[in-house]
């Protein structure tokens, strides 16, 4: 009798590890999900902790000594394709304009003083391109940022050189007499007419060349295309669409479009071009150059419009790779983790199923030993 009750107590006590062992399952297969749970980064968490850190991010680790040099390669095309547009300019200054019909009725129209420029051809690329360089480095030396330096620059020869192209091309294309063509064609004020009523001019021939590159103003879509990628950049760099209502903000990025408009109505006076020609160059150096400044910047109204596309794109990368890392940290641990633990509850099983088999053996031989007493 004492031998049974032994054997019942031994299978009680093997029967009740069974229970607590899954309960304790239970308990450490919670600990671990809440464990692994806090261990990840939820998308929206993720992304607004991103946000957050992205400006955060103290600028200055992206210098021309650290990351000019990757930079200038990925970008290597880019330059390549500027000495190609260089190429072509130098190709379109020389060839001749098309010399079109300008017969003596015409003469009344382009019968303007022949003046010296208000603004030379020199000035204009020393206040459409070194002056808007000037301002890109001096945003450089406060910020320390490569990328906004690199593609600040890229966008600019590119917005000029687009434009230049065009505008040329147009020139050539159209031979539109200028303003003051009499006199570039008779300088002495004596005209001439072949048999069909067409002009036959005897004066310089490279003033004569000049004077059917009317339409549209080369000044123009210039001093646009630099000004108005000027005005595009300070007006993400002071952030004038902050929705704080300063209005000092707008008279800076509206003043190099004000030296642009000048120089276009300075070309008017001088008699060196038509008002279609200079609104025609105009447009252009404002479209150019707002597509060019969009290619690199976000426009100036976002909330990222302080910085370049790359900037940002670099900064992402670089919180998604130590996000991922710390994630994949976490996610082996908490693999890891779940094994020892699954391995654990198995052996414990294993033992629990092992202790209620010998208890059966137990006690199937205490029955045979009393069946064989009795």
């Amino acid at each position: 009798m004492a031998s049974r009750n032994s054997v019942f107590l031994l299978w009680f006590k093997n029967f009740r590890n069974i229970f607590q062992d899954s309960s304790s399952k239970r308990v450490e297969n919670s600990a671990s999900a809440s464990h692994y749970l806090s261990s990840l980064d939820l998308p929206l968490i993720e992304q607004g902790n991103k946000e957050q850190n992205m400006q955060e991010v103290h600028l200055g680790s992206h210098t021309v000594r650290s990351h000019g040099a990757a930079v200038a390669r990925t970008h290597m095309h880019d330059w390549l394709i500027l000495l190609l547009l260089v190429v072509i300019e130098v190709i379109l200054y020389i060839i001749h304009p098309f010399y079109r019909f300008v017969g003596k009725d015409m003469m009344e129209d382009v019968r303007y003083p022949f003046k010296s420029n208000t603004v030379p051809v020199w000035a204009v690329p020393m206040y459409a391109i070194l002056l808007p360089m000037m301002i890109f480095l001096i945003v450089y030396i406060r910020r320390r940022d490569v990328y906004d330096l690199h593609h600040a620059v890229l966008g600019l020869l590119f917005s000029i050189l687009v434009t230049a192209v065009i505008t040329d091309s147009i020139k050539n294309a159209v031979g539109r007499p200028r303003p003051d063509f009499f006199w570039r064609c008779f300088p002495d004020g004596k005209d001439a007419y072949d048999q069909w009523g067409n002009v036959m001019c005897h004066g310089d021939k490279g003033v004569i060349k000049e004077g059917h590159k009317s339409f549209p103003s080369g000044h123009t879509s210039w001093s646009f295309a630099g000004m108005c990628f000027l005005s595009l950049y300070l007006s993400g760099k002071i952030k004038v669409f902050d929705r704080r209502g300063h209005v000092a903000k707008l008279c800076v990025v509206f003043l190099p479009l004000l030296v642009a408009s000048l120089v276009g109505i300075s070309r008017v006076d001088d008699y060196w071009h038509h008002w279609q020609d200079v609104f025609a160059g105009g447009l252009i150096g404002l479209v150019v150059s707002t597509f060019c400044y969009l290619q690199f910047f976000p426009p100036p109204y976002d909330a990222n419009g302080w910085g370049t596309y790359a900037y940002f794109r670099v900064l992402e990368e670089s919180i998604a790779n130590t996000t991922n890392t710390a994630n994949a940290g976490n996610l082996q641990n908490a693999i890891a983790g779940e094994i020892q633990i699954a391995n654990q509850q198995e052996e414990r099983s294993d033992n629990g199923f092992m202790g209620m088999h010998l208890a059966r053996d137990s006690n199937s031989t205490m029955g045979d030993v009393e069946s064989g007493k009795s």
